[in-house]
């Protein structure tokens, strides 16, 4: 079964959407502390919150969906819900190991919460990968 880009991309989104959704309002009560990924990639790229937020939807419509239907699924076989999940935990790997020791919030995120907002970040990028997953297989071709 092979899923189609366009409903990656719609799973890319409805998983963005929540995942933007959880890091705004469930993490800082998990946390005590707001997790601000546009703000962070704002910082990064020298620009203003709305160009954080941009490179943020960016990448979680477009950019990780593609490598998702172009390079995970030649990997990873089965449920797209099991594909999804193990792609989520890949892209918190790269977040919590890379991109926000980049940001400045230390490595595992010691800087901005450590354990608790690792598991945040965790708990946002399964539910992310999950929704893209079942999204994207719900139109998959044999």
């Amino acid at each position: 079964m092979k899923p189609t880009h366009k409903n990656a991309i719609l799973g890319g989104v409805a998983g963005t959407i929540v995942m933007t959704l959880m890091m705004m309002y469930v993490a800082p009560m998990l946390t005590g502390m707001p997790m601000d990924i546009a703000a962070m990639l704002s910082g990064m790229l020298g620009g203003s919150y709305i160009l954080g937020m941009a490179a943020h939807f960016m990448m979680g419509v477009i950019i990780f969906p593609m490598i998702y239907v172009f390079v995970v699924l030649r990997v990873i076989t089965g449920p797209g819900l099991k594909s999804g999940l193990i792609w989520g935990v890949a892209l918190w790997v790269a977040a919590v190991m890379i991109v926000m020791p980049m940001a400045g919030a230390g490595f595992m995120m010691a800087n901005i919460g450590g354990m608790m907002a690792v598991m945040a970040s965790l708990m946002g990028h399964l539910v992310y990968g999950g929704i893209l997953g079942a999204l994207a297989a719900s139109g998959a071709k044999e």
